[in-house]
């Protein structure tokens, strides 16, 4: 019956493109470089998996360039040894509770607000809180601390709160320590008159 299929007949449902073969002598047209040019880094194996924005050794662009301040500031995050990364909460996440509740960490990722506990929680203070509410985090931002105090519920910090160090004034000389004023001692006390010694004529 004309149309079965068998083994004969057997085709694939879209026409196939043959792999290049390289590499098998100079009378087949892909022979000796095999369609790599002469030496260089691009004639190796794996030199076509190299990361974006390698530059083949060189000093990359992105560390030639100028820096903008504040991202590798000591106190900014998540970048380099100092750096720390938190688990963000606005405070319209936290209007799903009921008035009185105390909120937890582990209160937050049981709803699904947090993804773990490996990380610090901070609280902040974007949109709008109606409940009272009890809120302890590892850090509250001054706006989250406000709404949630007006809306008569209270903060627990489970740190310290971070405060910024004040930095020293390098410019100028120090000034000059102020000269206290003579002391002016008071005057001898007015001597008696020495008494004097007549001898009485004989």
């Amino acid at each position: 019956m004309a149309g079965d299929l068998n083994l004969s007949n057997l085709k694939p449902a879209q026409a196939r493109q043959a792999r290049k073969r390289v590499g098998r002598g100079l009378g087949s047209g892909k022979g000796r470089y095999s369609g790599r040019g002469i030496k260089g880094q691009k004639a190796r194996s794996g030199s076509h998996k190299m990361r974006p924005g390698f530059e083949g050794g060189q000093m990359p662009s992105y560390m030639r360039m100028g820096k903008q301040r504040g991202s590798t500031s000591k106190d900014a995050m998540p970048i380099g040894p100092f750096r720390t990364l938190t688990h963000a909460v606005n405070v319209r996440d936290l209007a799903r509770f009921e008035a009185g509740t105390e909120v937890t960490p582990e209160l937050l990722k049981e709803r699904g607000l947090i993804r773990n506990l490996r990380r610090d929680v901070k609280i902040l203070g974007q949109g709008e809180l109606s409940v009272g509410l009890s809120v302890s985090a590892h850090a509250f931002s001054k706006g989250a601390v406000d709404k949630i105090e007006a809306a008569g519920g209270s903060v627990t910090w489970l740190k310290p709160p971070h405060e910024a160090k004040k930095r020293k004034h390098k410019g100028g000389p120090a000034p000059a320590p102020e000269e206290a004023a003579p002391t002016v001692e008071p005057e001898a006390a007015a001597s008696e008159p020495a008494e004097e010694n007549e001898e009485t004529p004989e």
